[in-house]
Formats: C-alpha cells, structure tokens, sequence
C-alpha cells in the first residue's frame, strides 16, 4: 500500500511517496536523479518497513519558490510529516548521502543508522582527476557553457551511470531511459536559491555513531572510491562494502543487490535494538 503527499517546507511542496508501515526508512536520491532512482527499494523495504522517498527542491514533482533554504530543514520536514516520530534509517545516494550525513552530525536524535551510496560529504578535499576523466570533464563544462541540455545529459549518464573510465552506453535499457528523463527534469528546473547546510562534516566524521554502511561501486571515479574506503574506516560504527562491475548509481544498475544489501542491514538493526 503506497500513498503520496506533498509537504511543505518554507516556501516549496516536496512531494514524497510512502510505502507499507512500521519503523521509518528515508531514501534521498542523487543530484542527477529524482525519488525514483529508489523504486526497487521502496516496494520491497516498503513490505516490512514504512519507506518513504521524496523528491528534493529543483527535481522531480516538488515545486519550489526560489528561495534560499536549508535541505536538512526540508529532510526533517518529511520525517515529521511521515515518519511515525521515530528515529529513522537514512538511504542516501551522492548529494542524498551529504545531507544524510549531515543530518546525523546536526541531529543526531533523528537518525537511527545510515546507509550511503557513494556519498557526497561536506568538506571533503576536492577532486584530482586522470586524463580521461579530466577530458570528459572538459566536454561537460563546454556543454553546459553552451547551453546543450541534451549533450550535457548524454556526458552526465556517461560519468554516473556507466562510469568516467567505462565505455559511453555500458548501462542500457530501463535504467537508461529512466536515468535521462529524471535528469532532464533536473537540469530544466527553474532556479531554486542556495542550500544554507555548508558546515563541513568530513573531519568529524568520527562523531557519528549510528550504525553506517559505505557501498561504493569500482567503476565510479577514483577519488569517490577512495573516499568512500576513508569513510568505512573513519565511522565509529561503520562497515563498507564494495559492489564489483558498478558504478555510481548501484540502485538502478543493480537493483536486486542493492535491495539484498538493504534488507540485511535494516534486519541487523533491528536485531540490535531488539
């Protein structure tokens, strides 16, 4: 049993999704996708767990005022509005994973464990890239100085979906196709003002003591895979894993896996608070 809802937060409706009852799961999605990169996980997470996925400002279907805004303010928005008033399991992907970071740093009573897919993080040294990927870059940036929003998808699914070091088109069919529209909404959204959470977290890293697992794919950038290696050590409680032939975005290219990933660790959880 689903349900949709729109939320308000400042001046935005964020639109979420719900799935199945019990304790509360968040899922919060990359910057070159919407809610929907995580429709695998919500049906089956959503079976024994209340799921919930929601579109951040600038994606998807929440429509927001430009504005400038806080999105941990916007992520708390939704678990007060749907999550049950417990404290909750965060699944965030890329920038999903900065602002689940960031949440558990700032409101560490919200957050219950994490779960991080190639995570962004708040201060975290900037990028070296190889030549290939310092090429790649290259074209994107031309793109986007030309305004080719088209072009600039193709080299975005190219870098995150089938990996900077991989050949263009590795990943086809569904989670193409789904990748490029959730993308091209992104990329065409009106301007929406400045997210306020800018407080490094990278070096407090070992602050967090929710129970945390890192997956990471070894297909995605370099400095992404080391960083992610750095984070699994530096977590008090953390674990990593690495997915093989993956790169970026595990949840569409891998789907079962990753579901398979997130079922066991949620059980453990709740196993340990039993």
């Amino acid at each position: 049993m689903s349900s949709n809802h729109q939320i308000a937060s400042g001046q935005a409706r964020l639109a979420a999704k719900v799935v199945g009852h019990g304790d509360p799961v968040v899922f919060l999605h990359a910057a070159v996708c919407d809610s929907r990169m995580w429709r695998a996980q919500l049906d089956a997470v959503g079976a024994s767990n209340k799921a919930i996925a929601y579109d951040r400002r600038g994606f998807g279907e929440t429509r927001a005022e430009k504005e400038d805004f806080c999105a941990v303010a916007d992520l708390l928005a939704v678990i007060d509005a749907v999550g049950n008033g417990a404290p909750t399991i965060l699944v965030g992907c890329s920038q999903g994973g900065r602002i689940a970071l960031d949440t558990a740093l700032l409101h560490p009573s919200y957050v219950r464990a994490l779960v991080l897919i190639a995570p962004a993080v708040s201060g975290a040294p900037e990028p070296t890239y190889p030549p290939d990927i310092e090429g790649l870059m290259a074209r994107l940036k031309d793109a986007e100085q030309a305004g080719d929003l088209d072009r600039v998808n193709a080299i975005k699914a190219h870098l995150w979906l089938d990996g900077p070091l991989q050949p263009e088109g590795r990943v086809t069919g569904e989670a193409r196709r789904l990748f490029l529209d959730m993308n091209a909404i992104a990329l065409r959204s009106p301007p929406i003002g400045s997210n306020l959470d800018v407080a490094p977290a990278f070096d407090r890293l070992g602050e967090i003591s929710a129970p945390s697992l890192v997956i990471w794919g070894d297909l995605d950038f370099p400095h992404i895979q080391e960083r992610c290696r750095h984070m699994a050590a530096t977590m008090s409680n953390g674990a990593g894993h690495m997915l093989t032939g993956t790169a970026h975005l595990p949840s569409l290219e891998r789907p079962t896996e990753i579901t398979g990933l997130l079922a066991e660790f949620i059980d453990g959880c709740s196993d340990h608070q039993a």
